[in-house]
């Protein structure tokens, strides 16, 4: 495909508060896998706006843990395609803490991050029929 393809730049984001029903290590950590999955959520919402159907998560690569996701915390997952190809496109990846709770002053006590706490990335292939 050429590089002028309205479809390079999409970029789709989701917003998902961590339960504390997902933390499964002391701390209140939540595995890797949980970031992998939302990468997988706004990559479907990518190939629908893109191509009109849920397409298939092909495969990952470059796939980096950088800062630890914890239950409480407001995620912000954003995928951008970088390629389109016949019936593929690759998508940049990216998993950021916006919101983090403060044990440490309450129970309850939480706080905007600013900058966002980048915890994960990837890059992604799907495919489309």
């Amino acid at each position: 495909m050429s590089d002028d393809d309205p479809r390079l730049g999409t970029t789709v984001t989701h917003r998902r508060y961590v339960p504390y029903s997902h933390a499964h290590y002391a701390g209140n950590l939540v595995d890797g896998a949980y970031a992998m999955s939302l990468f997988g959520d706004v990559a479907t919402e990518v190939c629908i706006r893109t191509d009109g159907d849920e397409g298939l998560l092909a495969g990952y690569s470059d796939v980096k843990f950088t800062a630890p996701i914890r239950a409480g915390d407001v995620l912000e997952i954003t995928a951008s395609v970088t390629r389109v190809g016949r019936r593929s496109r690759t998508l940049q990846l990216t998993c950021s803490v916006v919101c983090r709770g403060r044990p440490d002053r309450s129970e309850s006590a939480a706080e905007v991050l600013d900058p966002p706490l980048v915890v994960a990335t990837a890059t992604g292939t799907v495919v489309v029929p």
